[in-house]
């Protein structure tokens, strides 16, 4: 038998065999959109880092963390969270899209992520009342929301925005598409979802407005209605949209006593109204707050917090409350009791992917991979424009079974392809899972507050220099480097 499988005949059928498989395999099938075709089915989802000026302009580590992913084999980037306006921030020194002397900038990102023939599109997003840190150009003013009621967990302070400062939002998404187009990129998505503006506006749970922009469901999908339209009267109909959505709310997860917010009945007719006003393509998401117990999906790590969190000390008028609660270990299984409360009135998961030896993976699997997919599948049953879906993918044989049973028709990932920048290439070489998977372990995310945007999570590397050597890497090469060949 040995001797059978070390033959250059059975070698090369072998190879022949694989090779035809990954022909056949949805995976790396061509997604067609209205105005984009993207190579395969796995999007790099939006996910940021604190390496740009403080200003909004960009920087070489910018460049070079959008190009790992691109090298890696993602069929299209989703960028970043990149704010419309200052005031939009979540917090400083991420690049912005506020103005055209960024345009150059970016055309030089998607210039970059382009020499891979991957897609780049652009997130254009405003942080509404969840501004983690509102840096010096917003000291002492309040945050715009659609509510003067100030957010729940951290204790953002805002105000709800006048109906000429809706107008002048609006018009800084239709400029922020407009840069985008000129600046050579794919596309633009709207954040819609996670808790941010045009969430603030979505939710029954939060926007309590009186005027056109509250009350029906209708009125509350007006402003990101708005939008696109703006969107398509500026840049025309054959430039790509798509927006992301928060399928559930569940905004009622961690602080109980808030209102639960929109159901997957009302994020369907929202998409079925999106669809109509011009949107190409819907990315589905969940939860009204980031970070939410569910999304991202996974540990809430106690020692990371701890470190970074008291720069945020002076951000809300709860972050006392939550620094106390992180800090001291007694208090921890109240938080646990109230983050964990929702994922125990899940549904299980509709299916599982390819068995996994190791029982730790396999339990990780099993817990975070694919949360999304049912609500996904049920927008999908309802528009006629691509879904995507994200929430802790990593696995070829489960994104393979969610897209043949029409759960989504692409996925995208963050976290999963910060553990392993070519995870789509190995799924190309064959590979069902990463030797070393993601752990869900969101230490990247909860480092970033303070700390560069890589993953943390020690046990997947051989040391801490060799992690340290990881997360650096993307401070490599320098602008001046490059300048100077």
């Amino acid at each position: 038998m040995l001797r059978k499988i070390l033959t250059p005949n059975f070698i090369a059928e072998k190879t022949q065999k694989t090779e035809e498989q990954m022909e056949n395999d949805i995976i790396f099938e061509p997604l067609r959109f209205r105005n984009l075709t993207v190579k395969n089915r796995i999007f790099r989802s939006s996910i940021s880092g604190r390496w740009d000026n403080y200003d909004g302009s960009g920087t070489q580590a910018r460049i070079n963390w959008e190009e790992k992913f691109a090298r890696g084999g993602v069929g299209a980037i989703i960028t970043s969270f990149v704010p419309v306006a200052i005031r939009g921030r979540i917090m400083p020194n991420y690049a912005t899209i506020d103005c055209d002397e960024r345009i150059p900038f970016w055309r030089k990102v998607g210039e970059k992520v382009h020499e891979y023939d991957c897609k780049f599109i652009l997130q254009l997003s405003h942080s509404g009342r969840q501004q983690d840190i509102a840096g010096i150009e917003n000291s002492g003013k309040k945050a715009l929301s659609s509510t003067s009621q100030t957010e729940p967990f951290h204790g953002f302070l805002c105000q709800a925005m006048t109906l000429t400062e809706i107008k002048e939002t609006i018009q800084y998404f239709a400029d922020g598409a407009r840069r985008a187009r000129e600046a050579g990129l794919d596309g633009v998505e709207l954040h819609s979802a996670n808790g941010y503006l045009f969430n603030q506006f979505l939710s029954s749970g939060i926007n309590d407005r009186q005027d056109e922009y509250g009350g029906s469901l209708e009125n509350r999908a007006r402003f990101l209605l708005d939008v696109i339209r703006a969107i398509r009267k500026e840049v025309g109909n054959d430039f790509h949209l798509q927006f992301k959505i928060s399928a559930v709310d569940y905004n009622n997860a961690v602080t109980f006593w808030e209102k639960p917010g929109n159901t997957i009945e009302d994020s369907i007719q929202v998409c079925k109204w999106a669809e109509e006003a011009g949107a190409d393509g819907v990315h589905v998401s969940t939860g009204s707050l980031f970070p939410h117990p569910l999304n991202p999906i996974g540990d809430f790590n106690f020692d990371v917090i701890t470190k970074t969190y008291d720069a945020m000390l002076s951000s809300g008028i709860e972050t006392t409350r939550n620094y106390i609660l992180f800090r001291k270990s007694f208090l921890h299984p109240i938080f646990n009791l109230l983050w964990n409360r929702v994922k125990k009135q899940l549904p299980p998961q509709a299916f599982s992917g390819d068995d996994v030896k190791d029982p730790k993976i396999k339990q990780l699997l099993i817990e975070n991979q694919g949360r999304n997919l049912l609500d996904s599948r049920e927008i999908k049953k309802h528009v006629n424009i691509p879904v995507l879906c994200t929430g802790g993918l990593q696995q070829a044989s489960y994104i393979r079974q969610a897209i043949n049973d029409q759960y989504c028709d692409g996925v995208t990932m963050a976290r999963t392809l910060i553990a392993n920048n070519y995870l789509v290439k190995s799924f190309r070489e064959g590979k069902d899972l990463a030797d070393k998977p993601c752990t869900y372990c969101n230490k990247c995310l909860l480092n970033v507050i303070e700390n560069p945007l890589g993953c943390y999570e020690q046990d997947r590397f051989n040391s801490y220099e060799e992690m340290m050597e990881e997360v650096m890497s993307v401070f490599h090469p320098t602008q001046f480097a490059n300048s100077s060949k």
